[in-house]
């Protein structure tokens, strides 16, 4: 997955009418550049789509960092109560603006927070166009937020663009502030010392500018030149603070449902489908096995019309035919004299006649006791064998006790 930053150009280079060259860096999970150049922010949909979150850096000369009291209120409420904290540093109306409450700094107390200011038409036509472009999330940072900052000193940015120089500084950590210059490397170098105070000043420019300014600056006290990168911006952009696109998250979110809106359909009535089969299938089985067991009923009734119904009609009726056949003289396959003619059979037949102790008989099945080491593992499978053609398994118990019964009873 990767991070898109882009660095957008000040509202004044527009000014100028031509297309405003975007600088922008493609990083990896690893923080490894993978892509960076110019591009006009139109022209960067290959790149936006691909991207897992992209990061907006603002113009310092677009953003305003206004510091506010704030009274002790929870976060909603405060966010609720910025437009009118900071209503009396503001020309226009705050509808007309986004607000967004920077967390509290290491050098800030409770009662004083930084609130970042920004137009709400202008940042919205930039994050649509990049909601357009297949963008999956969108922040909007300050650009001034996203200057190293060495303790107790200040760093500065100069950028070259249609409008002239930007110029980028930040004095504290949630504190900074940006300006568009005519192109004078002195008056530049100086408008950021009259800005810093007394602080020592790092100033980042492209390396194609150095030529111009080292002169100017090796006659300045306490100001150093320091190749601009794309590292220390990616570094400070990740603890910038306020995200100025945050409320305008819904937009890409709502892109995001869109496009799985027909698979999620689709599953969903995959399983309405499936589910309403299986009801279906349910209801014809639950049918046909009502209307079996009427017919057993009306079966057993057309049978035993004096006989009441005490249980199942087939487990009834079974029992009422054995009932039968026994009245009648005729054996049953799993009466005693029946189990034990099959087992004196088998054991004759594989030779073992004396090894049985003694029988016993309950609930239709024959419990065989076996004279001690009389019978092994080999002698039962014999015997079993030879009981499978009459429909008889044999099985062994507890203390080496073979028990004799129907195949397909109750073991």
């Amino acid at each position: 997955m990767t991070t898109l930053y882009i660095r957008y150009p000040a509202r004044a280079a527009a000014d100028s009418g031509a297309i405003q060259q975007c600088h922008f860096a493609l990083l990896g999970d690893s923080g490894n550049v993978m892509q960076q150049g110019a591009s006009a922010l139109g022209n960067m949909a290959e790149l936006v789509s691909s991207a897992r979150r992209v990061v907006l850096m603002l113009a310092a000369a677009d953003v305003t960092l206004l510091r506010v009291k704030t009274p002790p209120l929870s976060a909603a409420r405060l966010k609720a109560a910025l437009p009118a904290l900071v209503e009396d540093q503001l020309l226009g109306d705050p509808a007309d603006c986004i607000l967004a409450l920077a967390p509290l700094g290491p050098d800030e107390s409770e009662g004083e927070r930084t609130v970042a200011v920004v137009q709400r038409a202008w940042l919205e036509v930039l994050v649509k166009a990049l909601v357009a472009q297949g963008a999956h999330a969108v922040s909007a940072v300050p650009a001034q937020l996203c200057l190293p900052l060495q303790p107790g000193g200040a760093s500065a940015a100069i950028a070259l663009d249609n409008g002239g120089l930007e110029l980028t500084l930040r004095t504290g950590h949630h504190a900074g502030l940006g300006l568009t210059v005519a192109p004078d490397p002195e008056a530049a170098l100086n408008t950021l010392r009259a800005l810093a105070g007394e602080a020592p000043l790092a100033v980042y420019l492209p390396a194609a500018l150095a030529p111009q300014y080292q002169p100017v600056a090796a006659n300045m006290v306490g100001v150093s030149l320091e190749h601009d990168n794309w590292t220390h911006w990616v570094a400070a952009a990740r603890t910038a603070g306020p995200d100025l696109a945050a409320g305008m998250a819904s937009g890409t979110q709502a892109r995001a449902w869109r496009r799985w809106r027909w698979p999620a359909a689709l599953a969903v009535l995959a399983v309405m489908v499936n589910v309403a089969g299986l009801n279906i299938e349910w209801l014809r089985m639950k049918r046909e096995s009502a209307d079996i067991r009427k017919a057993m009923e009306q079966t057993f009734r057309a049978a035993y019309p004096n006989e009441p119904m005490t249980e199942q009609a087939h487990v009834q009726m079974r029992r009422n035919i054995e009932r039968a056949k026994a009245s009648s003289g005729e054996q049953t396959p799993d009466e005693f004299t029946a189990l034990a003619a099959a087992l004196g059979e088998a054991l004759a037949t594989a030779g073992k006649r004396d090894v049985v102790a003694g029988l016993g008989y309950k609930d239709r099945v024959l419990t065989v006791k076996l004279k001690p080491n009389a019978a092994d593992a080999g002698v039962r499978e014999q015997v079993n064998n030879l009981l499978k053609p009459r429909h008889l398994v044999l099985s062994e118990g507890d203390g080496g006790v073979w028990q004799i019964r129907i195949a397909g009873g109750k073991s």
